[in-house]
C-alpha cells in the first residue's frame, strides 16, 4: 500500500477536518509536525498493524512515539486542556483520513489508550496508566474487505458453538 500523504489543504477539504481550522491555522499548534509524523510509510503501516495484530486502535501503534516528539509533547503539556483537546481530536481526524485512504472503515467503537488521572483543576489532564499519557481512547477500524484474522471473541464464539453441537 503506498503512503498516504495528507497536506493542510487536503485536511481542510475533509468535512470533519475543516472543523479544526483553528488548530491547523494556529501557529502555536504543531500541526505541520503532526502531518510530517503521520505522512510516513512506517507509521502508517504500524497504524494498520495495531488493528490487525494487536487488536488495538490504530493510534496505539504510534502513540508513544507521537507523544515523545518534543514539539508535540511540549504543546500537549503546556497548552490549556481545551486547546490540547482540539489538537488531540484533529489527530484523530488525521488518523481516520489515513485509515480510510488505506481501505479501512470506522467501527463506531473506541478502544482504550490510557487511564485518566483524577481531575485536579491545578494540574494538567493526563493519564495515570495505560499506553498513552495524553490520549484516553481512539477510534477502532476494520478493513473494508474483511479482516485477515478472527478476533479472540469470534474464535471463542465459534468454538463454543461447535462444542454445543457435539453430543
Amino acid at each position: 500500500m503506498p503512503t498516504v500523504i495528507i497536506t493542510r489543504e487536503k485536511f481542510l477539504e475533509d468535512l470533519q477536518g475543516r472543523t479544526f481550522s483553528d488548530v491547523v491555522n494556529d501557529p502555536e499548534q504543531p500541526f505541520d509536525t503532526v502531518l510530517d509524523f503521520f505522512n510516513d510509510d512506517n507509521k502508517q503501516r504500524r497504524l494498520e498493524e495495531s488493528e490487525i495484530h494487536h487488536d488495538r486502535p490504530p493510534l496505539a501503534g504510534v502513540v508513544r512515539e507521537l507523544e515523545a516528539h518534543p514539539a508535540i509533547d511540549r504543546c500537549l503539556a503546556e497548552t490549556h486542556t481545551q486547546r490540547s483537546l482540539r489538537l488531540r481530536q484533529a489527530i484523530g481526524v488525521l488518523v481516520r483520513m489515513i485509515m480510510e485512504a488505506r481501505g479501512w472503515q470506522k467501527t463506531g467503537r473506541k478502544g482504550s489508550l490510557g487511564v485518566r488521572a483524577d481531575k485536579n483543576l491545578w494540574k494538567f489532564t493526563h493519564n495515570s496508566g495505560g499506553l498513552a499519557f495524553w490520549f484516553i481512547r481512539a477510534e477502532r477500524y476494520v478493513r473494508a474487505d474483511g479482516m485477515p484474522f478472527q478476533s479472540v471473541r469470534e474464535r471463542c464464539q465459534k468454538l463454543e458453538s461447535t462444542m454445543l453441537k457435539q453430543p
